[in-house]
């Protein structure tokens, strides 16, 4: 196995070891460690590392990761409420918390952005449809007023519409994005050079970015789907033909072309 791959799970390990298995020294209180929902004791140190480490991954619920037997986790849900009474969260770390899992809820389950006339926060509910109407803005002039998800003005045109609206210059900034990023090498791939910087999510369309190290693999922080980022395939796809750490047999996937829409279940 490759050293940083090693250094990943080592690093797993490392935090869920400290989590629940870590002895209390002598001089130490019982009091020290907190029983979970689940029946799992840990510390509120610990417990405040690993919440942190799941909110860096994209994840905003928090499930117990101890081991059973085997390779089974125990995976019951912890509330916030009770992660927040049992942690050693200071008023910093709260607020961080609190947000950043607002923030991750609001991007699984919808997309709101201000209305260009009033302000009011509106949600896009059809993600394929760049024409929003803003129902404040159509009661208080008795008359439908919809705006262009895209670049933001009255809208203009037929709709609905998924590329653009017809006011001049609305144009995809992902997509543009996408197709002038600089290029990067994966200096842990052998073979990876001239890839695209930034790529969208072949599930959810979310754009992200290669830290440079460890595999071609990237989980994304939205919808948590792990895919390769040099060929655009899904892991488990890509794994069929190559190993993580050497390109792909179908070489670098070119510069997407079009952000894919979530299809949500």
């Amino acid at each position: 196995m490759l050293p940083n791959c090693v250094a990943m799970i080592h690093h797993i390990l490392e935090l869920i070891y400290l989590l629940f298995c870590a002895s209390v020294s002598e001089e130490d209180d019982d009091s020290l460690r907190a029983e979970m929902s689940c029946g799992h004791a840990v510390t509120p140190d610990s417990l405040t590392q690993w919440c942190r480490s799941q909110l860096d991954e994209g994840h905003y619920k928090f499930r117990c990761p101890a081991v059973l037997e085997g390779t089974k986790l125990c995976n019951k849900l912890w509330s916030y409420q009770e992660v927040r009474r049992l942690a050693d969260l200071s008023v910093e770390e709260m607020q961080h918390f609190e947000e950043t899992m607002a923030s991750l809820a609001a991007a699984e389950y919808c997309e709101f952005q201000p209305c260009p006339q009033c302000r009011t926060s509106v949600e896009r509910k059809d993600f394929s449809n760049l024409c929003v109407k803003c129902t404040i803005c159509t009661a208080d002039q008795n008359k439908t007023y919809q705006f262009c998800w895209q670049c933001q003005k009255q809208w203009k045109g037929p709709g609905p519409q998924s590329d653009r609206c017809d006011n001049e210059g609305c144009i995809n900034r992902d997509l543009q994005l996408l197709q002038t990023c600089k290029t990067i090498s994966l200096p842990d791939v052998e073979g990876v050079t001239d890839c695209p910087s930034v790529r969208a999510c072949p599930t959810c369309g979310m754009k992200v970015e290669h830290s440079r190290q460890h595999c071609k693999n990237i989980n994304c922080p939205r919808c948590h789907v792990e895919f390769c980022f040099v060929c655009l395939k899904l892991k488990r796809e890509c794994s069929k033909t190559s190993s993580p750490y050497k390109i792909c047999p179908s070489g670098v996937a070119p510069r997407q072309t079009t952000v894919p829409v979530w299809q949500r279940k």
